[in-house]
Protein backbone atom coordinates (compact mmCIF):
# COMPACT_ATOMS: atom_id res chain seq x y z
CA UNK A 1 0.00 0.00 0.00
CA UNK A 2 1.41 3.04 -1.25
CA UNK A 3 0.27 6.99 0.05
CA UNK A 4 -1.78 8.67 -2.41
CA UNK A 5 0.44 11.76 -2.18
CA UNK A 6 2.94 14.13 -0.32
CA UNK A 7 1.60 14.58 3.13
CA UNK A 8 1.59 18.65 3.76
CA UNK A 9 3.12 17.80 7.22
CA UNK A 10 5.17 14.50 6.80
CA UNK A 11 8.70 13.88 8.68
CA UNK A 12 11.40 11.17 7.99
CA UNK A 13 13.28 9.36 10.17
CA UNK A 14 17.50 8.44 9.61
CA UNK A 15 19.63 6.73 11.70
CA UNK A 16 22.50 4.68 11.92
CA UNK A 17 22.72 0.53 12.56
CA UNK A 18 23.67 -0.95 15.79
CA UNK A 19 27.59 -1.49 14.49
CA UNK A 20 27.77 2.65 14.83
CA UNK A 21 26.97 2.67 18.36
CA UNK A 22 29.34 2.10 21.28
CA UNK A 23 26.04 -0.46 22.62
CA UNK A 24 26.01 -2.26 19.32
CA UNK A 25 23.18 -4.54 19.40
CA UNK A 26 22.41 -4.22 23.54
CA UNK A 27 18.93 -2.58 23.16
CA UNK A 28 19.21 -2.72 27.29
CA UNK A 29 22.15 -0.55 27.34
CA UNK A 30 21.83 2.97 29.22
CA UNK A 31 22.64 4.90 25.78
CA UNK A 32 19.97 3.02 23.64
CA UNK A 33 16.99 3.72 25.96
CA UNK A 34 18.19 7.35 26.01
CA UNK A 35 18.29 7.58 22.19
CA UNK A 36 14.92 5.82 21.99
CA UNK A 37 13.67 8.32 24.66
CA UNK A 38 15.07 11.29 22.48
CA UNK A 39 13.78 10.07 19.48
CA UNK A 40 10.09 9.70 21.42
CA UNK A 41 10.20 13.28 21.98
CA UNK A 42 11.42 14.28 18.84
CA UNK A 43 8.51 12.84 16.93
CA UNK A 44 6.26 13.77 19.82
CA UNK A 45 7.28 17.56 19.12
CA UNK A 46 7.08 17.12 15.59
CA UNK A 47 3.46 16.18 16.11
CA UNK A 48 2.43 18.67 18.21
CA UNK A 49 4.01 21.00 14.91
CA UNK A 50 0.77 19.38 12.98
CA UNK A 51 3.44 16.46 11.75
CA UNK A 52 1.12 12.83 11.33
CA UNK A 53 2.96 10.68 8.38
CA UNK A 54 6.30 9.77 9.99
CA UNK A 55 9.01 7.68 7.09
CA UNK A 56 11.18 5.30 7.93
CA UNK A 57 13.43 2.86 6.00
CA UNK A 58 13.04 -0.94 7.64
CA UNK A 59 16.36 -1.33 8.37
CA UNK A 60 18.16 -2.81 12.17
CA UNK A 61 18.39 0.21 14.40
CA UNK A 62 17.40 3.20 14.18
CA UNK A 63 14.69 2.50 11.47
CA UNK A 64 13.37 -0.47 13.58
CA UNK A 65 13.31 1.67 16.78
CA UNK A 66 11.56 4.60 14.80
CA UNK A 67 8.51 2.61 13.60
CA UNK A 68 8.29 0.33 16.94
CA UNK A 69 8.28 3.78 18.87
CA UNK A 70 5.61 5.40 16.45
CA UNK A 71 3.54 2.35 16.40
CA UNK A 72 3.19 2.24 20.20
CA UNK A 73 2.41 5.98 20.03
CA UNK A 74 -0.37 4.88 17.59
CA UNK A 75 -1.77 3.14 20.28
CA UNK A 76 -2.21 6.22 22.74
CA UNK A 77 -5.47 8.29 22.16
CA UNK A 78 -3.42 11.41 21.57
CA UNK A 79 -1.78 10.00 18.79
CA UNK A 80 -4.08 7.32 17.13
CA UNK A 81 -3.68 9.55 13.48
CA UNK A 82 -0.62 8.55 13.21
CA UNK A 83 0.66 7.22 10.22
CA UNK A 84 3.97 4.96 9.82
CA UNK A 85 5.21 4.60 5.79
CA UNK A 86 7.50 2.09 5.35
CA UNK A 87 10.71 2.92 2.31
CA UNK A 88 11.73 -0.55 1.21
CA UNK A 89 15.04 -0.25 -0.85
CA UNK A 90 14.23 -3.46 -2.74
CA UNK A 91 12.25 -6.66 -2.38
CA UNK A 92 14.49 -9.08 0.07
CA UNK A 93 16.71 -6.47 1.71
CA UNK A 94 15.80 -8.40 4.80
CA UNK A 95 17.39 -11.71 3.62
CA UNK A 96 20.62 -11.64 6.02
CA UNK A 97 18.51 -10.47 8.79
CA UNK A 98 18.30 -13.05 11.88
CA UNK A 99 14.98 -14.72 12.89
CA UNK A 100 14.25 -12.28 15.51
CA UNK A 101 14.59 -8.85 13.50
CA UNK A 102 13.21 -10.71 10.76
CA UNK A 103 9.74 -11.16 13.13
CA UNK A 104 10.33 -7.29 14.29
CA UNK A 105 10.26 -6.39 10.62
CA UNK A 106 7.31 -8.14 9.95
CA UNK A 107 5.11 -6.56 12.89
CA UNK A 108 5.99 -3.13 11.88
CA UNK A 109 4.94 -3.79 8.08
CA UNK A 110 1.94 -5.46 9.94
CA UNK A 111 1.35 -2.38 11.43
CA UNK A 112 2.35 0.50 8.86
CA UNK A 113 0.15 2.80 7.95
CA UNK A 114 1.68 1.45 3.71
CA UNK A 115 5.40 1.11 2.58
CA UNK A 116 6.51 1.15 -0.52
CA UNK A 117 9.77 -0.92 -2.58
CA UNK A 118 11.86 1.70 -3.91
CA UNK A 119 13.92 -0.14 -5.98
CA UNK A 120 12.86 -3.60 -8.08
CA UNK A 121 16.11 -5.52 -6.96
CA UNK A 122 19.56 -4.88 -5.69
CA UNK A 123 21.41 -2.32 -6.99
CA UNK A 124 24.66 -0.41 -5.18
CA UNK A 125 22.52 2.86 -5.09
CA UNK A 126 18.99 0.83 -3.94
CA UNK A 127 19.70 2.69 -0.47
CA UNK A 128 20.46 5.90 -1.49
CA UNK A 129 17.05 5.86 -3.39
CA UNK A 130 16.00 4.90 -0.26
CA UNK A 131 17.18 7.53 1.38
CA UNK A 132 16.00 10.14 -0.82
CA UNK A 133 12.42 8.91 -1.34
CA UNK A 134 11.64 9.37 1.96
CA UNK A 135 13.25 12.55 2.32
CA UNK A 136 11.16 13.57 -1.11
CA UNK A 137 8.12 13.20 0.66
CA UNK A 138 9.03 14.81 4.16
CA UNK A 139 8.76 18.15 5.76
CA UNK A 140 11.38 17.52 8.24
CA UNK A 141 14.09 15.02 9.26
CA UNK A 142 14.73 13.25 12.51
CA UNK A 143 18.38 11.99 12.32
CA UNK A 144 20.48 10.26 14.88
CA UNK A 145 23.48 11.58 13.13
CA UNK A 146 26.86 13.45 14.97
CA UNK A 147 28.00 14.88 11.05
CA UNK A 148 31.80 13.03 11.43
CA UNK A 149 32.86 13.92 8.28
CA UNK A 150 35.28 10.84 8.94
CA UNK A 151 32.90 8.26 8.70
CA UNK A 152 31.15 7.31 5.28
CA UNK A 153 27.49 6.49 5.70
CA UNK A 154 24.05 6.14 4.54
CA UNK A 155 22.87 8.37 7.22
CA UNK A 156 25.04 11.33 6.13
CA UNK A 157 24.08 11.26 2.59
CA UNK A 158 20.50 11.21 4.12
CA UNK A 159 21.01 14.30 6.03
CA UNK A 160 23.13 16.34 3.26
CA UNK A 161 20.44 15.43 0.92
CA UNK A 162 17.70 16.74 3.11
CA UNK A 163 19.69 19.86 3.76
CA UNK A 164 20.33 20.30 0.96
CA UNK A 165 16.18 20.25 -0.12
CA UNK A 166 16.25 23.00 2.83
CA UNK A 167 14.46 20.57 5.44
CA UNK A 168 14.44 21.58 8.76
CA UNK A 169 16.91 18.88 10.66
CA UNK A 170 16.74 17.89 14.19
CA UNK A 171 19.82 15.92 15.56
CA UNK A 172 20.30 13.61 18.11
CA UNK A 173 23.45 12.60 18.95
CA UNK A 174 24.79 8.66 18.93
CA UNK A 175 26.81 8.96 21.52
CA UNK A 176 25.15 11.28 23.84
CA UNK A 177 21.85 10.78 23.04
CA UNK A 178 21.77 15.36 23.08
CA UNK A 179 19.24 16.78 20.55
CA UNK A 180 20.57 19.93 18.43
Amino acid sequence: MMMSDKSPLSCAITGHRPSRFKFKYNEHYKLCIKIKKALMSQMQDHYEKGVRHFWVGGAIGVDTWAAEILLDLKQQEPYKDIELYVAIPFPDYDAKFDAKQKARCRDILKGCTGSVIVSPNYAPDAYKKRNYYMVDRADYLIAIYDNQKEIRSGTGMTVHYAQKKGLPVRFINPDTAKIN
